[in-house]
C-alpha cells in the first residue's frame, strides 16, 4: 500500500487558486512533520512547506519557502488523517510536481530539503498557464 497521496493538483490560470491534499494511511500523520516539496524537469526538488506535529492543526509550527510566504497555507485535519496545502495567487513559477513527504521527526527542519524524508507520496501535477 502507498502510506502517502497527493491530490488537488491540476490546471489554474494564473492568479487562481488550488488546494493540495496529502492523505495518510497505515499510520498517523501527526506523529510527524510533514512537508511540501516541489519539482520542476531537470532541477532540485525544492521545499515549499511544512508543519510540525501537533496535538491541534491550529497550533502547529509551520515554515513557508520565501517564494510562497503570504500565497501558501499549510494545514493539517488529524481527524481526517490529512494535511492540506492551499495555494493562492499562483503564479506560472509556481507549475511543478508536488509532493508531501513524512520527516524521521516530529518538528520541521526549517531548510527543508528532501534528504532524510521517511516516507514520499507519488506527487500531484500543479500548472499555471493562461
Amino acid at each position: 500500500q502507498v502510506p502517502l497521496v497527493e491530490s488537488g493538483g491540476g490546471l489554474v490560470q494564473p492568479g487562481g487558486s488550488l488546494r493540495l491534499s496529502c492523505a495518510a494511511s497505515g499510520f498517523t500523520l501527526d506523529y510527524y512533520a510533514i512537508y511540501w516539496f516541489r519539482q520542476v524537469s531537470g532541477e532540485e526538488r525544492e521545499g515549499v512547506s511544512c508543519i510540525s506535529s501537533s496535538i491541534s492543526s491550529l497550533d502547529a509550527s509551520t515554515y513557508y519557502a520565501d517564494s510562497v510566504k503570504g500565497r501558501f497555507t499549510i494545514s493539517r485535519d488529524n481527524a481526517k488523517n490529512t494535511v492540506y496545502l492551499q495555494m493562492n495567487s499562483l503564479k506560472p513559477e509556481d507549475t511543478a510536481v508536488y509532493f508531501c513527504a513524512t520527516d524521521t521527526t516530529s518538528n520541521c527542519r526549517p531548510m527543508m530539503k528532501y534528504y532524510g524524508m521517511n516516507y514520499w507520496g507519488k506527487g500531484t501535477l500543479v500548472t499555471v498557464s493562461s
